[in-house]
């Protein structure tokens, strides 16, 4: 237990450290505010208008949630690799601190990015039509979903900071798998309307649970002309999505750690 606790209190320190660094620089949170008011504007109203309006407006903001924060992958990377970058973290390995810390300071303080992400999604999201129409306990559930699928992939941003090591190519590494995970997926439409291949992959992929999962907890239909999905993926959304956080977890933390401890060796 004096292990987990000195983990857990190095993390705080760290992830303490983080966030002083984005009050510092509020720019670094510019791609977590625009991008989500971006996407809504531009797929809610140019595309639309053939999707099926306001309905389809409505359930597209569970998609562009799950989108959002899949993106923000990308800024664990890119941070994590600048710290790289600059010896931060050679100072951080002379100091008597968990070998975990550096790396969970930096996905739990990436956390906050998300929650901002989501408000502006949401507040955004309200000024196009979207309306919740359900309770405070499934909001509360859908935030929580949200949030562990954040944690999550922020691991897969870590594992590719540690790989790259450096800013620039963290940054292309951290864009290059996003757009075909997000785009791939029933984020935006409906998975059944997907040829051959895609439509397998885009049902099975997390994107696709976490956007589901959340349109349930909210209560936001497809659009009438929308074919209904079918599967198990479709069926248990909600678990699933639960499933694929922790997986992604369970995954890439131990090899995000494992890649940390071999460099703290060099």
């Amino acid at each position: 237990m004096s292990v987990i606790t000195a983990a857990v209190r190095d993390s705080s320190v760290i992830a303490h450290r983080n966030l002083l660094n984005v009050l510092r620089t509020p720019g670094a949170l510019v791609t977590g505010v625009v991008q989500p008011v971006m996407f809504v504007l531009l797929l809610g109203f140019v595309f639309g208008g053939s999707l099926g309006g306001d309905q389809y407006r409505s359930f597209l903001i569970g998609g562009i949630l799950a989108q959002t924060l899949t993106f923000n992958a990308s800024f664990t990377a890119v941070y994590l690799a600048k710290d790289l970058q600059l010896g931060l973290i050679d100072r951080f390995r002379s100091l008597p601190m968990s070998r975990v810390a550096v790396i969970l300071g930096r996905t739990t303080s990436d956390l906050y990015t998300s929650v901002i992400s989501i408000a502006v999604t949401l507040v955004c999201g309200i000024a196009v039509g979207w309306r919740m129409n359900t309770g405070a306990l499934q909001l509360l559930a859908a935030l929580a979903i949200l949030l562990l699928f954040a944690f999550a992939v922020s691991w897969i941003g870590a594992l590719i900071a540690l790989t790259a090591r450096s800013v620039e190519v963290a940054q292309s590494l951290g864009l290059v798998w996003l757009f075909p995970v997000t785009f791939v997926s029933g984020a935006f439409v409906s998975t059944a309307s997907l040829p051959g291949p895609l439509r397998a992959i885009a049902e099975w992929n997390p994107v696709t649970s976490v956007a589901t999962a959340v349109r349930e907890l909210f209560g936001n239909a497809a659009p009438s002309g929308f074919i209904a999905p079918g599967g198990w993926p479709a069926d248990n959304a909600l678990l699933y999505a639960l499933a694929c956080s922790l997986a992604i977890i369970a995954v890439f933390a131990p090899l995000a750690i494992m890649k940390y401890r071999r460099i703290s060796k060099l």
